[in-house]
């Protein structure tokens, strides 16, 4: 049973590897907290260094300690490319 809401304000990054080596970094970011998972929007062309301001909404529990972040570089016709994680 939900105890509350958390919410996530998605700003940006600084620093990211470019994992193409023709295009530039094109990042997402997957944000998860146990079963829930959300995706943000596709920084097309912002690079190292993208911005997103994006809200995020998680409903937690007793227990729900964690909000993992996991950067994925967008590739068209191709898998996408890991970027970076924190938690």
């Amino acid at each position: 049973m939900p105890l509350g809401t958390v919410e996530v304000l998605l700003v940006g990054a600084k620093g990211l590897e470019n994992t193409d080596f023709l295009n530039g970094v094109d990042p997402y970011v997957v944000l998860a907290c146990r079963t829930q998972e959300q995706k943000s929007s596709v920084a097309s062309g912002k690079g190292s260094e993208p911005e997103w301001n994006e809200k995020f909404s998680f409903e937690v529990s007793d227990g729900d300690t964690e909000l993992t972040l996991k950067i994925m570089d967008s590739d068209v016709g191709a898998a996408d490319d890991f970027v970076g994680e924190a938690t």
